[in-house]
């Protein structure tokens, strides 16, 4: 039997931007997607604390070092710049995997979005 429990979770991110003339997705600084083991394409459940608005995207890399967090597309509609996001990615797993994996939690500054 598989189950789908937490992979990865970037905690508690400003808004940078919210782009709605685009594709779509939400854009991340890569320090942090690399910080988190998000990848490019990769499904993103978003948390927006601010608003209680949840959706899901997938994620792109932005600039390194940025702090970038940009919601593009219809996702813009969701946000402000300056709210404050929660961003889960979920992986399937066997059940016993799943009780011994540990996600990857990230724990940004919260004003600059930068890694600490």
């Amino acid at each position: 039997m598989l189950v789908n429990v937490v992979k990865s979770k970037i905690h508690r991110v400003k808004v940078t931007g919210a782009e709605l003339h685009y594709i779509g997705s939400i854009t991340i600084d890569e320090d942090l997607m690399d910080s988190a083991g998000i990848i490019e394409g990769e499904r993103v459940q978003i948390v927006n604390v601010t608003n209680g608005e949840r959706l899901e995207t997938y994620a792109i890399p932005g600039p390194r070092k940025s702090g970038e967090v940009t919601l593009n597309g219809a996702a813009a509609r969701k946000v402000a710049k300056g709210d404050t996001l929660i961003l889960i990615v979920y992986a399937f797993m066997e059940l016993e995997e799943a009780k011994a994996f540990k996600p990857s939690l990230v724990f940004p500054d919260e004003e600059t979005n930068l890694l600490k």
